[in-house]
């Protein structure tokens, strides 16, 4: 065990000891430490870790219940009960995660949020395994609600802490939102004292929790109301730091939040030295600080705005500012639209030459490496009964549409098998459309986790409509692609759930994912695709990852996976 994993394991003993933690991690140390009562969530990169440490620390008997859910909208919902009962919860998920509990989030910005809810979102720049890059604090200013940007491990720490102080001052669920770089990033971290959790109490008003029309009117009024109190504390928050310029104005403002700050601070002295040291105000907490802006703004001709993620403040300055001033920012060109920021991306966007590289790094570039699905991985034995089947047809015949998973993999290289990828859950839906705009074969891909996801709405309406299609869920027993979580139900249990949407039973088989059963699978394969109705076929073989983790836990398995029976109708 490392010298950083023993100082880790021991900071039970000593919470005020500096430790070294990711950036999710320190998040997640924190809300013990303001008293967490319960947490939940679903497993999205870069939010994983947070879950998982508490997960883990639970346990092993030193924590609070942690539990992945179903989905993020679940876990949303479930943490909202804890808030009802009077406890402090946290719930964790991706930036495309808070889209999927985007519901219970914005209602619950009109609840009297009374235990604090805290929801620890990790936005993506540069889509390094999601489909879009978002801005989760477009989320929180659609809400009306409070958020908090850190920009290191420290701030992902102290920022966690206080909105949980936030959401209870003002009553309201409040987003800390991380960036893939603090999420993974490790550094050091010192905590602070912890304090207890809540004593459980009632909401003051019943009214504030139940949202019928008459009651949701005067919540709305009530969240209008707060708008002001969350204006006075966003400008007052020592997060939202100004600098003066040269002679205590400057012609010149820039404009930083999260990790922009960093990469505008690595080239201050250097743009200090060619331009005059400008003005200056950080950014930390939302909603803006506007009386901040206007002020660092007011005898400045341009501005350079540096934030990660989208123009979220550069889009919000027009309307703040008087005209005539000139702003630099992702709008304009000056910095990529796209993409996660750095250092070098902020030197040329303030107009300075790049640094010199030297040394044995010059000219050197470094190979690309697109992931790709792991050899033997069960995935590809069931893509390829899949490519067997289609290869003889015209294309006009199949539609094959995927899901979000380690599957999605397939859809590249050597495979090549799926057609579309959207978000979790459309693959059920997509081919139940395809199957009802008249393709003859209609495909949906999914994992097991999922399926459970999201997919299972779609499955009872193919279903009730019977629509011809066929459904092949990819059993790997575990949610694989974010780091072999458990999934929320067992592998032994989806027969039942499957038959329980009302799937003919006689339409429902179980094939091994292996190359020894290549042709007995297509065979079974190509029945289920001639069927004119809904049918599902799953392949089961464990993951090759979780296998070797199953192994290093319980190593007398005898060496033999989940899902390695022969095929079954059932």
């Amino acid at each position: 065990m490392s010298e950083i994993d023993n100082a880790n394991q021991n900071f039970q003993s000593a919470d005020d000891a500096p430790l070294f933690l990711l950036g999710d991690e320190a998040a997640a140390l924190a809300a013990i430490h303001a008293g967490l009562s319960a947490a939940y969530g679903y497993p999205g990169t870069p939010s994983t870790e947070i879950l998982e440490w508490l997960i883990d620390r639970y346990e092993k008997g030193g924590g609070v219940p942690a539990r992945w859910c179903s989905n993020e909208k679940t876990a949303l919902e479930g943490a909202l009960g804890v808030s009802f009962a009077g406890k402090r919860t946290l719930v964790t998920m991706k930036h495309v995660g808070l889209n999927v509990a985007a519901d219970p989030y914005v209602n619950s910005a009109l609840l009297g949020i009374n235990g604090g809810l805290v929801l620890t979102v990790a936005d993506d720049p540069g889509m390094h395994s999601s489909q879009d890059e978002q801005d989760s604090r477009f989320y929180a200013a659609f809400a009306r609600a409070p958020c908090l940007e850190p920009r290191s491990a420290q701030e992902a720490y102290d920022m966690a802490r206080e909105a949980f102080d936030v959401s209870e001052r003002f009553h309201l669920p409040v987003i800390l939102r991380l960036t893939t770089r603090i999420a993974h990033a490790r550094a050091r971290v010192t905590p602070r004292p912890p304090v207890p959790q809540n004593a459980a109490r009632k909401p003051a008003s019943k009214a504030e929790w139940i949202l019928l029309p008459a009651n949701a009117r005067n919540n709305y009024a009530a969240l209008i109301e707060k708008q002001k109190d969350l204006a006075a504390w966003s400008e007052c928050h020592p997060a939202n730091i100004m600098e003066d310029g040269e002679g205590g104005s400057a012609a010149i403002t820039v404009i930083t939040s999260g990790l922009g700050g960093n990469y505008y601070e690595e080239n201050r002295d250097d743009f200090a030295a060619q331009r005059g040291k400008p003005r200056r105000l950080h950014i930390g907490t939302y909603p803006l600080p506007v009386e901040k802006i206007r002020r660092v703004c007011a005898e400045t001709r341009e501005i350079f705005v540096i934030e990660e993620g989208q123009p979220f403040i550069e889009e919000k300055l027009a309307g703040l500012l008087d005209t005539g001033k000139v702003i630099h920012g992702k709008l304009d060109g000056t910095l990529p639209s796209s993409g996660e920021l750095d250092a070098d991306i902020v030197r040329k966007g303030l107009g300075l030459p790049p640094l010199p590289v030297a040394g044995p790094l010059a000219g050197f570039t470094v190979p690309g490496r697109p992931p790709q699905l792991c050899q033997g991985c069960p995935h590809i034995d069931s893509y390829t009964v899949i490519k067997d089947f289609i290869s003889g047809l015209d294309q006009a015949e199949y539609a094959v549409n995927a899901d979000i998973g380690c599957y999605s993999l397939g859809a590249a290289g050597k495979i090549a098998v799926p057609e579309s990828i959207v978000c979790m859950g459309a693959s059920v839906g997509m081919a139940r459309g395809a199957a009802e705009a008249g393709v003859k074969y209609a495909i949906a891909v999914i994992g097991d986790s999922t399926f459970l996801h999201s997919g299972i709405p779609s499955l009872i309406d193919a279903v009730a409509h019977n629509a011809p299609m066929t459904l092949v869920i990819l059993d790997n027993t575990i949610v694989a692609m974010t780091g072999c979580q458990e999934p929320i139900v067992p592998s032994a249990s989806l027969k039942n759930l499957i038959l329980g949407t009302g799937v003919d039973s006689s339409h429902l088989v179980f094939l091994p994912a292996r190359a020894a059963q290549r042709e007995e699978n297509l065979a079974a394969f190509r029945r289920e695709m001639e069927y004119r109705g809904v049918s599902v076929v799953v392949f089961q073989r464990e993951c090759l990852e979780a296998a070797r983790k199953r192994k290093k836990t319980t190593p007398n398995t005898g060496g033999k996976g989940q899902g390695s029976g022969e095929t079954e109708r059932v």
